[in-house]
């Protein structure tokens, strides 16, 4: 068990969440409004591929399924960047397990660009370290990064994709990053849930899906039922 992009991103904002991606994801509630907003964030990324011409896309999915084949694509993604293909979509790597898939590397004369697509008008602080993120994996799997960059929202659909040049706050993430890596995957490995209490980190800077679990909005099933029987019992 190791740590991807949305691992840390998600155990940065709230240790708890992490834990309970791992240990007990059936808790999750995501409201029709978010996964309306992830749906078009995925539409938006499968549009940039193209945004430099013809692309190779490293996306392979295990039989009969849609979830990805990490290592397939990681083997994938060594064979274009042996061959040195110019524009490389979803390019997985993996250092020490721990994992991401970029969403666009486009070679350079030293090396490739990396671009991190984000359906937003404007550029956020979790949006760099995200990048932050899979700049510290690519670039300890050994492949020289020169400019990183964001792709916005551009100002309409004449001009969809606004690439944004964040090269020097996402190498500065790297620090930050290698400090926290580490503990992500120790806590992930826990037996027992933190005592994490609610605050500010269930809505900022995303909408936990586990909002109404750490509230008392909602109960397991097996409580529910217990509950049931209390209420049924005479005073």
């Amino acid at each position: 068990m190791a740590i991807t992009k949305t691992d840390f991103m998600r155990g940065m904002q709230c240790e708890k969440m992490l834990w309970l991606d791992k240990h007990k994801p059936g808790l999750r509630l995501i409201p029709p409004e978010i996964q309306a907003r992830l749906d078009a964030g995925n539409d938006f990324g499968d549009r940039a591929m193209s945004m430099f011409g013809p692309y190779e896309e490293m996306t392979v999915y295990r039989p009969g399924t849609t979830i990805p084949d990490k290592k397939a694509m990681l083997a994938r993604t060594q064979e274009h960047l042996s061959l040195g293909t110019p524009v490389i979509c979803e390019a997985a790597f993996s250092n020490y397990n721990n994992y991401c898939a970029v969403d666009l590397l486009r070679k350079t004369e030293t090396g490739y660009d990396m671009y991190e697509v984000k359906n937003a008008p404007e550029v956020y602080e979790q949006f760099v370290r995200d990048a932050g993120f899979q700049y510290y994996i690519v670039t300890r799997c050994g492949v020289r990064i020169g400019h990183v960059f964001l792709v916005i929202h551009g100002p309409d659909e004449e001009n969809p994709f606004l690439p944004v040049d964040i090269t020097k706050q996402a190498k500065d993430c790297y620090s930050w990053i290698n400090e926290h890596i580490w503990a992500l995957n120790r806590l992930q490995k826990e037996p027992e849930e933190p005592p994490t209490q609610p605050g500010s980190q269930c809505t900022e800077p995303y909408a936990c899906w586990y909002y109404d679990y750490c509230h008392g909005l909602n109960k397991p099933a097996e409580q529910l039922a217990i509950d049931d029987l209390t209420d049924q019992t005479p005073r």
